[in-house]
């Protein structure tokens, strides 16, 4: 078994991520590969905390767009990453993973609230902890959320799971002549634009040099190896 190169991290997931190619909603096969990749990580002796975001079910900056209240929408948001925790919860907790959700809006009826000390113990017992509702406020990211987070647990690293495998000058997809960054500093990021991170959450962890790796979560076995340091994806760190 491969040794882990990192011994704390955080997971952060998009909410698209989970919703496979039907576009919405939670594909459970999608779920359950995941789940299945962060008990690989666990069981190599690494402490995996994570942050869903909540764009599969409702995108409170899209909804603001066409007349809703930001703040309102914002929180309607908040509620659908907490939908996802609790789904990934089940889907860890079916193959054995001990696992535990916090939010940062009080629920106590299906999540406990979110104690930094409590969560830096759920890590150091072997638990993953879902970090649920972003940071609790309107106007902050998932992305802001999981900075936040990662700091606050002491993490190495902010693992970025996403669709593509690493940031690309444009769209692969729409662009055949978009080319793969393998490293960018922080501040390329923020001048290019580039969707990594939103500014706030990529400044966040400029000001405390954090990197981030943005990997491809959809490839099987990919989260093992950007754990145990394998080259995949793009990373982000100062220079």
């Amino acid at each position: 078994m491969a040794k882990p190169y990192y011994k704390r991290v955080l997971l952060k997931l998009s909410g698209e991520a989970l919703a496979g190619d039907q576009g919405y909603g939670i594909d459970p096969v999608i779920i359950t590969t995941i789940a299945n990749e962060i008990k690989d990580v666990v069981e190599c002796g690494v402490e995996l905390a994570l942050v869903i975001g909540g764009g599969n079910i409702f995108r409170g900056l899209a909804a603001s767009s066409k007349g809703m209240d930001r703040a309102s929408a914002d929180y309607m948001g908040m509620l659908a990453t907490m939908i996802n925790a609790l789904a990934m919860q089940d889907s860890l907790e079916n193959i054995g993973v001990d696992t535990r959700v916090q939010s940062a809006i009080a629920m106590q009826e299906v999540a406990e609230p979110y104690i930094r000390r409590r969560a830096i113990r759920h890590l150091e017992k072997g638990r993953v902890v879902i970090f649920g509702a972003g940071t609790g406020n309107p106007y902050f990211t998932t992305d802001t959320a999981a900075s936040l987070r990662a700091m606050e647990i002491g993490a190495e690293v902010i693992l970025k799971g996403t669709k593509v495998d690493g940031v690309y000058s444009a769209d692969p997809k729409k662009d055949p002549t978009a080319v793969k960054y393998p490293t960018l500093t922080y501040l390329e990021v923020l001048k290019k634009g580039l969707q990594v991170m939103d500014a706030t959450a990529t400044s966040l962890c400029m000001d405390n040099s954090l990197p981030i790796i943005v990997f491809d979560v959809t490839t099987d076995g990919n989260v093992k190896k950007v754990v145990c340091g394998e080259e995949i994806g793009t990373i982000v760190k100062g220079k």
